[in-house]
This record gives structure tokens, C-alpha cells and sequence, in this order.
């Protein structure tokens, strides 16, 4: 017999069947969604580090306390990169008997290869490449402060130049604001004046731009020989607010994938179940005309191989097409054009859809070869029992796979596949107990109500596996509707507008009370005012520290230079203590705060010592607390906080920051000539980058989410054909007893609306649980249940599983008994 053409011919007639058209609608599915997911989130990622980069001048860059080698800019021209060097310190510039300490920024004529950067004369604003030799771009702030306008000269180390702009807006390169008032000067300048000779303390840079390949490369080449202190600047790691934004939306991403593949998995195996029941008397005709076990899973296998191919292609090229029109659709989701497509996501997908179908499809087919060829002559005579199939393993053991391989994050792996974990023994326990107590008090319920409840406990089997699917199903689905847009908006709400968006450097304990008064008149808001000193970092448990020590490059530039610290009395706004007990107020030995990235940068533990020099004083104090700090709340936060008894007489300043609204920001400016030791930094730019990356992710995932609720559907359908064989048959029965419409129809809607219960107040604790689990361990973001949504969604699983039974049932019940007892 050709295995080939019999498995087609099989598969041609048995298509017109229910099981496996919803099988290849899931794996169709579960193809197109994972690829449109991850295209698009591949496109709107990209799109948003080209965007980003635009915010750091580059696309990756290499940043050394030393002027870079030769041979670096070298590679970049020999990869076809365009490159920018510049060179980044303080200094102070000086008008007559005035002065000013700026952060200069000396920069060659590619300035910037990313980005724009854009000057004004004071009326009109345009896009400017870097200054020529001579010339100087300033920040407002230094031209109020020394009394300059445009074309007025000053003096950098003693050789003059000429403000030709006024800074409006700048790509920064990594340094999303600085401790100083800006200036941009050329690059040839800063050389013939002699501040970036040897002992100077400058930062070199060299940005580069380009193709990704040629980037990567350029990274490969330079990882061995970055000098010393050097680091790379890249998008992700130019600022840990930005990071957290892309991590977070990264994972919102991942997460709508990762639930649509699983629910179509989930109906890919509910109907392979049924697929598999329906051909057992086929199968045992052919083990009666003398086919093997072997032949029988050999054909079976081509068969569902038949469907897979082209369910696969169509499911990738119309999740290819969907990414597309959502993109076209909803252009406001990126701000820029999205980079081409990938073919890479659709081949992915197209492999994890077949690993899902036999995952998932595998199990219950394979168990036909056990059919004996005696059920053609006693159709009573079932599959022997087994008490453990290791087949029964896969299915499980794939999903564990494809939510470890498509979540990117082990957070995110542990808490979904604890969440599924915890649904499906939670609804084996529940629906088991329930089903036992149907059995005692089934009797006691009135009515047709009792025949519903008690084809419950008779189909145990069958009921068991019903709740577990709704339950699994409807806990994705409230994942992805009520648990996903809350994340989302817990996410946009953890940026707040009134966040602070200005910095106040170098305030001195005298002048704070003056100050604050200032401010008030000006109506700021979320003011926070916090002594700073700065101090190096001398010895780790009497030890100095060396950087070859320390696997973490970040390790080299704290123990190479300066280190920000201050104390407090309390613990400060957005920290959290996690581990110790915070400061005793009656203590008087040095301890100290240390934040949750020092302690696994230096693998630090609580009783360990930091030695710190801050000024002529030494401090050495013992580690009694570490703390979790939110970075992106853009609040005065430090890594290291010491006790306030043991820093009372250190040399410190003060640094504030507050909000102000728009309207009144003009208002600051008085404040450069009243208090002219003071550097105010304005961070609105970096607040709208945050918040414009918080709102492309958030309108992209809102997309992503409502396409994978389609998944959930045929979850439904197939968790309800279970058991269409055993209830067809049962209906007729009862017909053929007597049995009215109306009577069939309340137990019909009776075990479907428990069914519906039972799985929907599940699905409601996982989506819960999830929850909690995403938002503390995944997204670090507070978030409260939504009770009335989640309330309706307990009721829409009622609703929709009543209703979807009803529907199924409905045409079998106006069908006449004969025809459906012949047929069986």
C-alpha cells in the first residue's frame, strides 16, 4: 500500500470533519500569530533604537578616559562606518571678570552622524553640524550667566572664540544630561588649547554609524582591545531609564506571542484528541486487514504532515501581510519609517508551529496503534489501559520549551509557566471535587438542571479535560484583555507629568532655604532637596579594589573615578529596601545603603565594608542595607547613602530636583544671575524620549494583544467538541425516551453555564496571580487588579461558553433520534 496516497486520501475526507479543520485553523493560527508578533516587534524595536540612537548621536560608540588609537577609527573606515571623535569635560570659561563652569563638548566636523542638532539666534531655530574652528555653541543658561549674545567672544584656556548659537536641542552620546551648562567647540580648538593633554579630564569618544552587520563586527574587533577604563556606548546602555523602556516593552512583546502560541497549542491538542478518538475504528479496520503498528502511526503522521505544510505557509505569509497592514494601519506607531521585514521570524515560526503540532497532536495518535483488531468484531473493546505513557510528557515539556525559547527573560518564563502550572492543578482539583459532590447531591437538584449536571460527573474524563482547556484558555485571554492593558497603563502612569524635569547642582546648605523659598514663589512641584558629596571609592573589606577583579566593566570606572554619595535620615522616594534594616538615628559608626547594582557589581553582601575618601577624610563604613532604587523616576538617587551621625562634618553641596510646569520655565532663567554658583539642568528632552517610546510600544502591543484573542476562540470551540460525540448520542437517547426540547435544553445550558463557572473564577485567580507575578518580578512596576473587569470577565466565560454550547448543541437536538442512533 502507498503510505503517500493513502494519507492524502485520508486526509481529503476526513477534512469535511469539525476536529481537523479547527486543528489546521490553530496551527495556521498559532504560525501567523507568532510571526506578525515578532515581525512587528522585531520592525517597532528596531524602529525605536533608530530613533533612540538619534538620541546618543550614534549607533554604538567607544568611550576612554585616553585618547582612542588611531587604529580604531581606522577599522570604522575600513567597515565603511561613518565616525565622529569628540571629547567631553568640564571647564570654565571666562567674560572679562566673570566665569562659568561649562561641560564642553569638542567635536570634529561629523557631528552628530545620528540625530539633529539644532541652534537659534533667539528667533529662529535650524539644524547645524558642529562649530567650525573659532566658534562655540552655547546653552541659554551660560549666555544669561556671563551676559553674552550672539557673536560676543570669550575665553576657553586662554584662546577666544565667538558664540555662534544658542544650543536649542543636541544628541549627547550617551549622556542624557550633564552636572553643567553645555558648549560645543571644535574639536581642533580644544587640542591648541591644551585641555586634552595628559592629566586632563576628559572623556574621548568615537561614535560610530552604519549597518548593523558592519557594527557588530566593529564591536567583535574592538571588544580585546579596549584600553583601559574604555567602555561601549550603545543605545541600551546609555541610561538606565531608557533601558528599563526597552526591556519593558521588549517584554510585552514577547508575552502576547508567547500566549497566542500556547492557546493554539492547546487547541491543536483538544483536537487531536477528538481526531484520534473518531479514527480508532478506522484504525482497528486496518489492524484487522493486516496493517502494522508502525504503517498505522506512519500514516497518521503523513496525513496531519499533509495539513501542517500548508497551514504553515499560508499561516506565515498572512502574518507577514497582517504586521503590514497593522503598520499601515496605525502609522502613528512609529514615529519614522520601520525597517524592512524579515524572513528569519516567519521560518521561526513556521519551525515552532510544527514542534507545537507534534508536541501537542502526538500523544493521543500514537496511542492508536495500540487499538486491538478485535473492536471491528466488540466496538466496546477500549485501548489498554496504561497507568503512565511518557508520550503524555510532551506536550508539556513543549510548552515549557516554547515559553523558555519566546519569552527572552527567565522572569517572564517562570512566571507564566507557574501561572499555567497553577491553572491546570488548580482546575483538576476543582472540577475532581466538584464532580464529587455532583455525584452526592446531584439528586437533591430539581428538574432537567439534574441531567446537566450529572452528564458532569459521568463524563469525568472528558469534564476534567473541558475545565482544565477553559480554564487555561480563558486565563490567557485575560492576560492578554484585562491583565496586558493594565500593565501597559500602570507603565505609562509610572511616568507621571508632573515627574521631575529639572536638576539643581552645586547648592550650597546656606543658600537652601533662600532657594526653596524661589521656588515656591515659582510653583514647583515634587521638590527634593538631598546633600551630595563626592568621594572614591579606596577599599572593599580593607582591600583595594582592582578592576581586573570584577567581571562587570562597569566595576573599571567607579574604581577609577569619582563616586556620588549623600545620607538621609529616612528612606528616600522610589527606593525599597530589601535586605537589612535601615539606619539607626542613635547610631554613630559609619554604615552604609548600597544599591541592588553595586552589590552584584562587586559582589557585595550585608556586614561587608566600603572604604570611601571624600576629601581629606576617610570613611569606612559597614554595609547594613541594600536597596532596590527606581532609576527611571527621575528623582535625586544615589548608589551609595551613609548614615546621617557619620557624615555630618563631610565637605558636601546640595542637589535638588523638582517639576516645573511648562509656563513658568522661563522664569528660571533669573536664576543663573541671582545665584550664579548654580548649574540647572533641564531633562524635559529625555522625559519626552521616555514617554514617546512608553506610547509607540503601548499602541503596538495593544495591536499585537487584540489579533492573539482570536486564539482563544478556537480554544473555546475545540475544549466544547470534546465531547459532541458522547452528547450527540446521549440527546438522542433522551429524545427517543420522551424527553422535550426544552427539557434537553436547560440541562444543555445548566452544565455548560457550570462549566463556564468553574473555568472562568480559575482563570480569574491566575490572571491574578500573572499579574502580580509580571508586574513585581518582570516589569517592576506597582499594579492593582482590576476588579470589575476581571468580575466581567468570570461572567463573559460563563456567557460565552453557555452561549457556544448552546449554539453547538442546538442542530443536534432538532435532528431526528433515528438518524443519530443509526449513525452512531
Amino acid at each position: 500500500m502507498n503510505l503517500l496516497r493513502f494519507s492524502a486520501r485520508s486526509l481529503k475526507r476526513e477534512f469535511r470533519h469539525g476536529e481537523l479543520r479547527t486543528l489546521a485553523a490553530a496551527l495556521l493560527l498559532a504560525v501567523a500569530a507568532l510571526t506578525a508578533v515578532t515581525t512587528l516587534g522585531q520592525r517597532v524595536e528596531r524602529a525605536i533604537l533608530a530613533s533612540a540612537a538619534e538620541l546618543i548621536g550614534g549607533d554604538l560608540g567607544v568611550s576612554a578616559r585616553t585618547e582612542l588609537p588611531r587604529s580604531f577609527s581606522e577599522k570604522a573606515t575600513e567597515l565603511r562606518l561613518r565616525s565622529n571623535a569628540s571629547a567631553e569635560f568640564p571647564s570654565v570659561i571666562f567674560v572679562n571678570e566673570r566665569s562659568q563652569l561649562c561641560q564642553v563638548l569638542a567635536t570634529d566636523g561629523n557631528y552628530p552622524l545620528r540625530g539633529k542638532l539644532r541652534i537659534t539666534d533667539g528667533t529662529n531655530a535650524r539644524d547645524a553640524s558642529a562649530p567650525q574652528p573659532g566658534d562655540a555653541y552655547a546653552d541659554h543658561a551660560v549666555l544669561v550667566a556671563l551676559g553674552l549674545t550672539l557673536g560676543d567672544h570669550f575665553e576657553l584656556a586662554g584662546k577666544p572664540l565667538r558664540i555662534a548659537g544658542e544650543i536649542e536641542r543636541q544628541p549627547d552620546g550617551g549622556q542624557l544630561f550633564a552636572l553643567a551648562p553645555r558648549m560645543i567647540v571644535a574639536l581642533s580648538d580644544a587640542q591648541k588649547s591644551g585641555l586634552l593633554g595628559s592629566g586632563s579630564r576628559a572623556r574621548h569618544r568615537l561614535m560610530l554609524a552604519g549597518e548593523a552587520d558592519s557594527l557588530e563586527s566593529f564591536r567583535q574587533w574592538a571588544q580585546p582591545l579596549l584600553p583601559s577604563g574604555a567602555e561601549f556606548v550603545t543605545v541600551a546602555q546609555a541610561q538606565q531609564n531608557l533601558r528599563t523602556a526597552f526591556e519593558r516593552g521588549e517584554g510585552f512583546l514577547r508575552l502576547a506571542a508567547l500566549l497566542s502560541a500556547l492557546l493554539s497549542g492547546i487547541a491543536i491538542a483538544l483536537a487531536a484528541q477528538r481526531y484520534a478518538r473518531r479514527k480508532t475504528d478506522e484504525v482497528a479496520l486496518l489492524r484487522a486487514l493486516g496493517l502494522g503498528k508502525s504503517a498505522v502511526l506512519a500514516s497518521l503522521s503523513l496525513s496531519l504532515a499533509l495539513l501542517a505544510l500548508p497551514a504553515c505557509v499560508l499561516g506565515a505569509m498572512g502574518g507577514l501581510l497582517l504586521q503590514e497592514v497593522v503598520l499601515r494601519y496605525a502609522q502613528d506607531v512609529l514615529a519614522s519609517t520601520a525597517p524592512a521585514p524579515s524572513l528569519l521570524p516567519a521560518l521561526a515560526a513556521m519551525g515552532i508551529g510544527l514542534a507545537v503540532l507534534a508536541g501537542f497532536a502526538l500523544p493521543p495518535l500514537a496511542r492508536l496503534r495500540d487499538v486491538p483488531p478485535m473492536r471491528v468484531f466488540q466496538r466496546s473493546l477500549e485501548l489498554r489501559a496504561r497507568r503512565f505513557d511518557l508520550l503524555y510528557l510532551l506536550p508539556p515539556l513543549v510548552a515549557l520549551m516554547l515559553i523558555w525559547s519566546e519569552s527572552g527573560s527567565t522572569r517572564i518564563a517562570a512566571a507564566l509557566a507557574g501561572t499555567l502550572l497553577s491553572v491546570t492543578l488548580a482546575s483538576l482539583l476543582c472540577a475532581g471535587l466538584l464532580i464529587l459532590v455532583l455525584r452526592r447531591l446531584g439528586r437533591g437538584i430539581p428538574g432537567a438542571l439534574r441531567f446537566g449536571l450529572a452528564n458532569l460527573a459521568r463524563r469525568r474524563g472528558l469534564s476534567l479535560v473541558q475545565a482544565t482547556s477553559l480554564a487555561l484558555s480563558f486565563t490567557a485571554l485575560l492576560i492578554l484583555s484585562v491583565v496586558g492593558p493594565g500593565l501597559l497603563n500602570a507603565w505609562r502612569a509610572d511616568l507621571p507629568t508632573d515627574t521631575p524635569n529639572r536638576f539643581l547642582i552645586n547648592l550650597q546648605p546656606d543658600q537652601r532655604a533662600s532657594v526653596e523659598q524661589r521656588l515656591q514663589a515659582l510653583q514647583v512641584e515634587s521638590l527634593n532637596v538631598m546633600p551630595m558629596a563626592v568621594g572614591k571609592l579606596v577599599a572593599i573589606n580593607g582591600k583595594a579594589p582592582r578592576a581586573e577583579d570584577y567581571e562587570d566593566r562597569r566595576a573599571i570606572g567607579w574604581i577609577n573615578g569619582e563616586t556620588r554619595l549623600s545620607w538621609s535620615d529616612q528612606l528616600p522616594p522610589s527606593n525599597q529596601l530589601v535586605e537589612g534594616v535601615w539606619f539607626d538615628p542613635r547610631q554613630a559608626a559609619p554604615s552604609v545603603s548600597v544599591d541592588r547594582m553595586w552589590v552584584d557589581m562587586f559582589h557585595l553582601k550585608l556586614g561587608d565594608t566600603l572604604g570611601i575618601s571624600i576629601g581629606e577624610q576617610r570613611i569606612d563604613a559597614a554595609i547594613t542595607s541594600i536597596r532596590n532604587v527606581d532609576w527611571s523616576s527621575f528623582r535625586v538617587n544615589f548608589f551609595l547613602l551613609l548614615n546621617p551621625a557619620s557624615a555630618a562634618q563631610l565637605p558636601h553641596g546640595l542637589v535638588a530636583s523638582f517639576y516645573i510646569p511648562p509656563t513658568s520655565a522661563p522664569r528660571l532663567a533669573g536664576f543663573a544671575h541671582d545665584y550664579p554658583n548654580l548649574s540647572l539642568i533641564d531633562i524635559d528632552a529625555v522625559l519626552d524620549r521616555v514617554r514617546d517610546i512608553i506610547e509607540r510600544v503601548t499602541r503596538a502591543v495593544t495591536w499585537v494583544l487584540g489579533f492573539s484573542l482570536l486564539a482563544g476562540v478556537l480554544v473555546l470551540i475545540a475544549a466544547l467538541n470534546v465531547s459532541a460525540d458522547e452528547r450527540r448520542f446521549e440527546i438522542a437517547l433522551l429524545r427517543t425516551l420522551g424527553a422535550h426540547r426544552r427539557q434537553l435544553l436547560a440541562a444543555m445550558l445548566g452544565e455548560f453555564a457550570l462549566l463556564g463557572l468553574i473555568a472562568g473564577l480559575i482563570a480569574a485567580a491566575g490572571a491574578i496571580s500573572a499579574g502580580w507575578s509580571l508586574a513585581g518580578a518582570v516589569f517592576k512596576i506597582a499594579w492593582s487588579p482590576p476588579w470589575s473587569p476581571l468580575f466581567g470577565g468570570v461572567v463573559a466565560a460563563v456567557a460565552l461558553v453557555t452561549l457556544a454550547g448552546w449554539l453547538g448543541t442546538r442542530r443536534i437536538a432538532r435532528t431526528s433520534p433515528m438518524l443519530i442512533l443509526r449513525r452512531e
